[in-house]
């Protein structure tokens, strides 16, 4: 078997009976499917049960231990020669893997990974997170499906690799957040190959609500303050720039307030590149309107949680040193 599909589920029955849905349809066949239940209170054993007569779907319960170790569970238990992780909240397009297929006959890799995409069936909530998770004016346009990249780290919630290179690396690292990023770095570190397959995207759902929108991205804020330490080398000056966008629009408020209102325009004209930007890729005044504020649901997110994250570790290093000299 080529392609093992693995899918950690926590209560997202709905999610899962979508995903399936959407690997029934599949031009390429040779796969199959290993769903991993994280101690749900909602299962989806019965979704997966309605779908074994169409695809090679097996579903297995554990208690809750997060993504990443849910991902080694199912990893433990596959037949292909390739894992394709993929979140339990995307959709795949029916040329899905015959794409995947295609790019590694042109030019076989140990790694890859493919961006997302707002499907049209989607919230415009959704539509506007998708927006900035994957515009220019938020990420650089880094998880849009950029092909000039130095190096493509790919994210779990559309990520491939050779069985053997996971087994080597010994899969998801135990980490709560950037288990992902975590692992692309020792693909990178062990000197495998990866490539970005730019035409296997996926729909990839997010949050449905700016909430938690917001918690999921100051999440990732704080595992890079956590992967920096880890691998020191992989920072760059790009990781420092929603830190750098909080501290700057609050101090323009600041300055607004007892100075001049002058000190509001480049907020303004960043809104409005936003806004602009937004409005001419979705064609909705709508999915544009909400495209600010997840703008800022994301940068303030990441960012405060980079800040904390910082904060919290400077203030541990420094007690570290007073216990030390105590």
């Amino acid at each position: 078997m080529l392609f093992s599909i693995i899918i950690p589920v926590y209560n997202r029955p709905q999610e899962v009976d979508e995903l399936l849905e959407s690997l029934c349809t599949q031009s390429f066949s040779d796969f199959e499917v290993v769903v991993v239940e994280d101690g749900s209170t909602e299962k989806c054993d019965d979704v997966c049960q309605k779908y074994s007569d169409r695809i090679p779907v097996r579903y297995y319960f554990k208690p809750n231990s997060g993504p990443g170790p849910s991902r080694n569970y199912g990893a433990e238990r596959n037949q292909g020669e390739y894992l394709i992780i993929l979140d339990s909240d995307v959709i795949v397009p029916d040329n899905y893997l015959e794409i995947v297929k295609q790019e590694l006959d042109r030019e076989p890799c140990d790694a890859f990974g493919g961006p997302d995409r707002a499907h049209p069936s989607f919230t415009p909530i959704q539509k506007a997170i998708n927006y900035s998770m994957t515009s220019f004016f938020t990420t650089g346009g880094i998880r849009g499906g950029k092909q000039k990249l130095d190096k493509f780290y790919p994210r779990s919630f559309n990520l491939g690799i050779k069985k053997s290179v996971y087994e080597a690396l010994g899969g998801f690292a135990p980490m709560r957040y950037g288990e992902d990023i975590d692992l692309s770095t020792r693909i990178f570190k062990g000197g495998y190959s990866c490539r970005l397959f730019p035409e296997a995207f996926v729909y990839h759902k997010r949050r449905v609500k700016f909430s938690s929108f917001f918690l999921q991205v100051r999440h990732s804020g704080e595992a890079r303050v956590i992967l920096k330490k880890k691998y020191p080398e992989t920072f760059k000056l790009v990781h420092l720039l929603p830190a750098a966008f909080v501290v700057g629009n609050l101090f323009m408020l600041v300055l607004a307030i007892f100075h001049s209102w002058l000190w509001l325009l480049p907020i303004a004209v960043y809104v409005l590149m936003v806004f602009g930007d937004s409005l001419i890729k979705n064609k909705s005044l709508k999915v544009a309107l909400l495209s600010v504020p997840a703008a800022y649901c994301q940068l303030f997110g990441y960012g405060t949680g980079f800040l904390g994250a910082t904060w919290k570790d400077i203030f541990d290093k420094k007690r570290q040193v007073n216990t030390e000299n105590s």
